[in-house]
This record gives C-alpha cells, structure tokens and sequence, in this order.
C-alpha cells in the first residue's frame, strides 16, 4: 500500500507513543547495526512501510563525508520499503550550486538535500518545514540545543539533524607523554612539551616535530595536518585559527561584521594574526600538504603520520577504528586560544592572563526535504531512518563517514567506554571537550546568511593567495574585505544583517 503524508504523520505519532509494542524479535544484524532500536523510525517501523513502485531522489555530497553513509542507509531503505532510492554524488566546491539552480529554475530535482548547514541562508525559502510528528521522536528530542538553533530559521525548523559539527584540537597522547619526545622538544626549544595553549604554540610544536621519524615506523612524520585545499573548506581551518584573536569575549554584537554597521571585520588585526599564524605553520607541512582536503587531513592524523590537527571529529573517529595502529593513542582538547584579542571597539589589544579560547561550532553536515517533493512522506522517513539510534550509533563509530555527536546520549562517556571500547582516559578528554563548546558565551558560528558562497569563496581566495605568497595577509584580508563590502551592497544591507542577526544570537548564546 501507499502511504499519503497524513496517514504517514498519523502513523509515526501512533508509533511514537506505543514503541514498546513493537516486537523485539527481528534480526537486522544484516545491516551491519548491532540491533535494532525500538521508535517511530527504526528498522522494524520502516520495514512496516511499503513505498513500491515510488522513487525518491536524493543529492549529497561525495564519497566518503557524509555521502557514503547516505548511500549505505539508501540502500537500506529500499530494501526495507520497496522504494526506488537514486543518490547523487557531488564534490563539495560543486554542491551548492546543484542545490540551489534547480530550485530557481523551477524544477524539482531532488526529494532530500545533504548540504553544509550555513546555506540555510539562501535554502530556507526552498525547504519544507520539518513536520511536527518528527521533531517528536525520541532521537530529534534527544538533539542538544546547538543543533536544534543550527536546523532553524527563525522559529521554524527546516533542517532536519543528521551530525554535530565543531572544530577541537586532537593530538597524539603517546607523543606527548614520551620521555624520549619531551627531550628532543626541550632540547629545540628549551621549553616543556606540554599540549598547545595558543596558535603560536601550536606552530612551535609543529615544527619541532616535523619531517622525521618520530613513532620508528621507518618514515618520516610531520606535526599537522591541515585543510588548506582552497575549495575543500580551508575557510574553516582559517577561522579556526583565526577566532580567538578576533573574537573578544568583551565585545558583543557580531564576529565576522558589527552587527550595528555591516563594516566587515575579516581584515581587522585579530584575523590578520591568525592568518599570519596560518602562513608560517605553512613552511612545516607533509608534502603535499597545502594543497589538502578533508579527506587528507582524516587519514594524515587519524593514520599516524601526524602529530596534530584540528578540524571536525573525523580525523579523530579514524584513529579510533578498531583495525587503527594509534587506536587509544590519541586525545582531544579545546582549540588553542590567545594571551592577546583585538578589541574592535576601543582599537586595541585586550591581554588576557589566562588564555582567551573561542570555541568554533562549524557549519557540519545536514540535511532537507524541497518543498517542491512530491514525496515529502518518503523523504521524512528516509531522514528519520537514517538518523534513528541504531544507525547513528553504527555511525559514529566510522570516521569517514563524517557523522559527529549531536545528541545528549552522545556525551554520556559509557557509550565511547563500554559499547566502543575507548580508553576511559581518552574518552574523558573527548566528551568534555566536545560537550563544553555548547555552554561556552564566546563561541563562533558560521556565517548563515544569504550570499554566503560568495563570502566563503572570496575568503577561501584571500588566504590562499597569502598562503601562497602571493600577498601579504594585511593586503590579502583587505581584498577579502572589499569584496564582502561589495557582496552586501548586491543582497542588501537589511537582508544580510537580519540573516546575520541570528548568527549574533548563537555565538552571543542568547
């Protein structure tokens, strides 16, 4: 039978509220989860569901980041329900624009969206309300408050939670405590080799153990591992790097602009030190090593062959693979911060004692269904399924899969200890690092705001131009700045500030 979108929402509110009904007998273990997870959308509830004959279309990105996990769990799907399920594949610098020209073109090119959630700005006119059975299902219920603010636009949820996205410094833990490291790196610096507090540590232990053979496997090893591939989100890396010498725990009212006047602060002296930063760790990277991408950077740290590095989960979750050669090897810490922040407001340096972080809650992963589906009932399903607990927790134990906590259940350390086999040691430093960005008054959001490809474009460009000494980062910052004075004259002062006024709201943890 079919299932039209009221009987489908009837449907899932009446198994929301009898879950314990349903049977536990079912073996799903061919799925590769190691059992199924009574609610409205589990294994048992899909496979109830008969979309025969239907076909839904779904676009995301590139294999492995999030695009393997969407088609593992289309895969599944179909074989559960019968449905037809297409996926498409597209490279990150591409997927923006596949996205959004059919939708202004008029045409209805995919039921479901996979996509980096700071595009809500240009998508949300364009994606369908996630309906109200949904948001109460126990695994949406379960979703912490940053990436329930981060699926909204305005009031209204219209992204549907599939990851939790932030930057956090990961770091060899075996290393660190080696005798025989910690002489090799007081002996270079005359200093003691303790995890980095600030970016200019983080640079000095970089290069110290960078280009030799530091873990005796025979080859040479490097300090970080960086994304620095211009279309392949080296803007992230940059703010990473950038946000607490710019962002002042003192100063309210906005981050990348002030929110009162739109005059961009990307060239401000806050975000030129993080670039200069940025430039001069550039001399102590792997070969290859500015021209990574996401991919690179997983497999560079979560391999072996770095010390550091600094982006999403992924890298992290790669290391701890059962098959790993580091596996409970590894730690997490908050990213490295600042003694001295600019002060937009009085023009200065303020100098903090006790080092100024500025956590980075990034873009990270998620997902829609266009309003213009004719399927929407399908599409809903399929994001319920491909989130539901059994599927999250097969997940997040795979890090190339791109899939990091975004649930309250995620922070809890027996899930890492018990059912992964983390060290505890190691897990401790995981979960509180993690969880302690959300309670944080200084944090960095993206940008979220009409246009923000072309922002995201033009700095991606600037730094790239300083990273390959083709500018100073003073003069390259100022291009950047130009151009986005130049993009909010085209969208619209009001436009960009209003979009921009909840990104405040989030970094200000109102």
């Amino acid at each position: 039978m079919k299932f039209g979108r009221l009987a489908c929402l009837a449907s899932i509110l009446t198994m929301t509220t009898s879950s314990s009904a349903l049977a536990q007998g079912a073996d799903y273990s061919r799925f590769g989860i190691d059992q199924d997870v009574p609610g409205a959308c589990s294994y048992e509830a899909i496979d109830a569901k008969d979309y025969s004959g239907r076909q839904l279309n779904i676009i995301t990105h590139a294999v492995p980041v999030i695009g393997e996990p969407t088609a593992l769990h289309a895969t599944q799907f179909e074989e559960l329900t019968g449905a037809k399920v297409n996926v498409v594949h597209v490279p990150f610098g591409d997927l923006f624009q596949r996205i959004l020209i059919p939708f202004q073109t008029g045409q209805n090119a995919y039921d479901v969206l996979f996509y980096g959630s700071l595009w809500i700005g240009d998508l949300n006119p364009f994606l369908a309300p996630v309906p109200e059975a949904y948001q109460n299902v126990s695994g949406m219920q379960d979703v912490t408050r940053n990436y329930i603010d981060v699926a909204k636009w305005g009031d209204t949820m219209v992204q549907y939670p599939v990851d939790g996205d932030r930057h956090y410094l990961k770091y060899r833990s075996d290393i660190f405590s080696s005798v025989e490291a910690q002489a090799k790196y007081k002996e270079a610096t005359g200093k003691d080799l303790t995890v980095p507090e600030t970016w200019e540590d983080y640079n000095e232990v970089a290069r110290v153990f960078s280009g030799w053979d530091w873990d005796g496997d025979g080859n040479p090893n490097y300090g970080s591992a960086e994304v620095t591939k211009r279309d392949d989100l080296m803007f992230s890396a940059f703010i990473s790097r950038a946000a607490p010498y710019a962002r002042n725990p003192n100063v309210k009212g906005g981050f990348f602009f002030d929110l009162e006047t739109m005059e961009p602060q990307i060239n401000n002296p806050g975000f030129v030190k993080g670039l200069e930063l940025f430039v001069d760790a550039s001399k102590d990277w792997a070969p290859g090593g500015a021209n990574w991408g996401l991919g690179d950077e997983i497999f560079a740290f979560g391999g072996g062959q770095t010390l550091m590095s600094y982006s999403w989960d992924d890298a992290f979750v790669q290391a701890q693979q059962e098959d790993s050669s580091i596996r409970n090897q590894v730690a997490a810490a908050p990213l490295p911060g600042a003694h001295d922040v600019w002060n937009r407001e009085t023009g200065k340096w303020d100098h903090f004692d006790e080092v100024s972080r500025a956590p980075y809650i990034t873009w990270g992963w998620t997902s829609a269904v266009s309003n213009r589906s004719t399927s929407q009932d399908m599409a809903f399903d399929y994001l319920c399924f491909f989130s539901n607990e059994a599927n999250t927790l097969h997940d997040l134990q795979i890090g190339r899969f791109g899939v990091n906590p975004y649930r309250k259940a995620h922070f809890d350390p027996s899930l890492w200890t018990d059912k992964m086999g983390w060290d505890a040691a190691l897990t401790d430093t995981y979960v509180k690092t993690l969880s302690g960005m959300d309670e944080s008054q200084n944090r960095v959001f993206d940008l979220r705001v009409p246009g923000v490809s072309q922002f995201m474009t033009s700095l991606a460009t600037g730094v790239a131009a300083a990273l390959a000494g083709q500018q100073t980062p003073q003069a390259a910052l100022d291009g950047v700045a130009a151009e986005w004075k130049a993009i909010v004259e085209r969208i619209g002062v009001d436009n960009v500030r209003d979009a921009y006024a909840r990104v405040v709201a989030l970094e200000d943890n109102l």
